[in-house]
């Protein structure tokens, strides 16, 4: 008999449902109860593509034992974190505190009179292995020391609250931001963090888009020292474009690889990893790293999104599982099937010669790179031929059931049922995770917003333009903007990172296209809506939560720390000062002066952490805006000027290109192109 997660929305929480486990969804009631009955609370956090979580909700949470346990001795809560960011950020920074490290399925116990987390792990098996202890075993070990350990458990309590309460507070700090040395050893800091796993063949390969960013638009400064980021930035789009993270058949970029050496993926396709992506791989190319597999990728990731992961309503679907079954009668799904190539396979549908040219562009071999199968990782730079694109499409067809030219739409299998159901031409497909999500739309939107810049391929525009006004149509309920929207109905109020990562997505449409004042319009509005709720007037930066939607949190913070996406804070400054130079109100320059002096300790004593703030003390120093006609900006938004914003001026008089500003003043006003490209170059360069 299905539990409460069968009538909610989430999908990782419907995927519980019929668990034997009593499962309640994070809530006032479910608090209360836990209260009443003085039970622990059990609070497992995941998501929908997630593989552990999936791992474990087909063994420990579906086991009977576990489960007639579990209902006796404790209350079981299980949360999407990526509808409530803002409790697994507490509670994973509580995990790591305690075990050293953290991850998904994050699994803690919880006291049920203040929520004080006193244990917890990731993912737990059914019967002991991989040196981890059996989950029943773990549930009575725990039930135990509650019960009868109550002044260590008082003690060890209280010493989590304080470590959580005092991380929200920074030290107050003189630093100067204007420093020389504090902006170039953030940037030898963050390079050293993309570039210290070469070689270390036992460590995963993240994409870390904040990081590699910063190093990209710090590239532009010429050091005294022999600091190199250029190289290290092209090396990771390198990474990227090549590697088997990339799905060099279907279009789109996995969520990292087990190994150093971006082969193998961890197979699922997570809608904010394609975002920064395509962003970061635009830029490359306009910076003067023109490598052809980097239009490809973004090509192909501009296809796979239009295919597989736009909702007719015009906005982004989440993600799709690592996972898919083989055939409609498994019980469970394999990680990767949908992906990878059986050499035989490939023996049967393509000719000699077709098999031979895809070896020699790709690493295939007959024992394979992942469990008897090959990913595709390219083996060199290039351009594809148009008849070795069709060699791919095979490929294509044997995984979709057509080729890609007849599919314009491929509809998703949203839960298990679907996909073991659906009448698939080809593979059976992952499970899409449909639900709309403010923050991960948003930098969906600035990519292909760059994208467009780039390259001014129509369907970019199409696609950010067609998700950017959905969202204005629709996640705003009663005044205030929503974070997720499913199917139509928005749902759970916004936090930070939505509005910071929105506000920056219409910066980036004005960016691609100037006289579109709507979008800049639309930004200032939201601006002001995300000041008056999260705004911290006394320490400076930006709450994740709103003042009225943050009762149910042991502490409320304020994101400057970048992980898979960048920090909330460290967008919320850039877009202070993006908005100040495009309107000229000092009260932004003020406002983000001060959230950057408010983090400067973290600036100074953590720089690893935190390369999106790097990059708002980069706008901080050198931001410009150009003023010019249409025809002028159209000329320059395609170059790499990464802070720099555009305003149309048609009122400039006939001898003037255009006008450069920075700081208070601007420049001497240009009279040809190449003169205003100088002006823009050295004000933006100069340190």
């Amino acid at each position: 008999m299905p539990n409460r997660l069968a009538q909610v929305k989430s999908l990782y929480l419907r995927k519980h449902a019929d668990n034997p486990i009593d499962w309640w969804s994070w809530c006032d009631e479910a608090l209360s109860s836990a209260k009443a009955e003085n039970k622990p609370i059990f609070l497992s956090i995941g998501y929908s593509s997630c593989h552990w979580c999936t791992v474990m909700e087909g063994e420990a949470f579906s086991d009977g034992a576990i489960a007639e346990y579990m209902n006796a001795n404790f209350l079981p809560i299980k949360v999407d974190r990526e509808e409530r960011p803002d409790l697994d950020s507490i509670y994973m920074q509580a995990l790591q505190m305690m075990i050293g490290q953290g991850g998904w399925p994050l699994n803690i116990f919880l006291t049920p009179d203040d929520l004080v987390p006193f244990y917890g792990g990731t993912y737990f098996p059914v019967e002991p292995r991989y040196n981890r202890p059996g989950f029943l075993q773990v549930l009575q070990s725990v039930r135990h020391f509650y019960d009868t350990e109550k002044e260590k458990l008082k003690s060890f309590k209280q010493e989590i609250l304080e470590v959580l309460h005092n991380s929200t507070i920074l030290p107050l700090s003189d630093t100067n931001l204007q420093a020389h040395e504090l902006f170039y050893r953030g940037l030898k800091t963050n390079t050293q963090v993309i570039t210290k796993s070469v070689g270390d063949f036992g460590r995963p390969s993240f994409p870390m888009i904040p990081y590699a960013s910063l190093i990209l638009q710090g590239s532009r400064f010429k050091f005294e020292s022999d600091y190199d980021g250029k190289q290290a930035a092209e090396a990771r789009g390198a990474d990227l474009a090549l590697g088997g993270i990339y799905d060099h058949v279907g279009g789109g970029f996995h969520r990292y690889t087990v190994d150093s050496t971006w082969t193998v993926p961890h197979f699922e396709k997570m809608l904010y990893d394609n975002g920064q992506i395509i962003e970061y791989l635009a830029n490359l190319w306009s910076s003067g790293s023109q490598y052809p597999s980097f239009q490809r990728a973004i090509a192909g990731t501009a296809q796979w999104l239009k295919r597989e992961m736009t909702a007719p309503e015009g906005y982004f679907y989440a993600a799709q599982d690592a996972d898919n079954f083989v055939h409609s009668e498994d019980a469970e799904p394999e990680e990767g099937a949908f992906y990878v190539w059986r050499y035989s396979d490939l023996e049967k549908l393509l000719s000699e010669d077709e098999l031979e040219a895809l070896k020699t562009a790709f690493t295939i071999t007959p024992e394979g790179n992942f469990e008897g199968s090959n990913v595709l990782q390219r083996t060199q730079e290039g351009t594809f031929t148009e008849d070795f694109e069709e060699i791919l499409d095979k490929l294509f067809g044997v995984r979709y059931g057509a080729s890609s030219q007849d599919i314009e739409h491929f509809p998703p299998a949203r839960n298990n049922q679907e996909a073991k159901t659906g009448n698939w031409q080809g593979r059976i497909p992952p499970v899409t995770d449909t639900k709309m999500i403010v923050a991960w739309n948003s930098l969906m939107i600035s990519g292909l917003a760059r994208a467009y810049g780039v390259f001014r391929e129509p369907l970019y525009w199409e696609l950010a333009t067609g998700a950017a006004e959905f969202i204005c149509q629709n996640q705003w309920q009663n005044g205030r903007l929503h974070r997720l929207n499913y199917e139509g109905q928005a749902t759970v109020l916004a936090q930070s990172e939505d509005y910071a990562f929105l506000i920056k997505a219409l910066l980036d449409l004005q960016t691609a296209f100037p006289s579109k004042t709507e979008w800049l319009n639309k930004a200032i509005e939201i601006q002001e809506e995300f000041d008056n709720l999260f705004c911290s007037v006394e320490m400076g930066g930006y709450y994740n939560n709103a003042t009225d939607n943050s009762e149910d949190l042991l502490v409320r913070e304020r994101s400057y720390l970048d992980n898979a996406t960048p920090s909330a804070n460290g967008i919320a400054i850039t877009n202070l000062i993006r908005l100040g130079r495009l309107t000229e109100n000092l009260s932004y320059f003020e406002q983000a002066e001060r959230a950057l002096q408010a983090f400067s300790s973290i600036l100074s004593q953590s720089p690893q952490a935190c390369p999106s703030l790097f990059t708002a003390l980069d706008w901080y120093r050198h931001g410009i805006s150009v003023r010019a006609t249409s025809q002028i900006l159209e000329r320059l938004i395609f170059q790499y000027f990464p802070t720099a914003v555009y305003r149309v001026d048609a009122e400039l008089s006939d001898q003037t290109v255009g006008l450069v500003c920075q700081g208070l003043s601007c420049l001497e006003p240009a009279t040809t192109l190449e003169k205003l490209q100088t002006q823009m170059k050295q004000a933006t360069s100069s340190l």
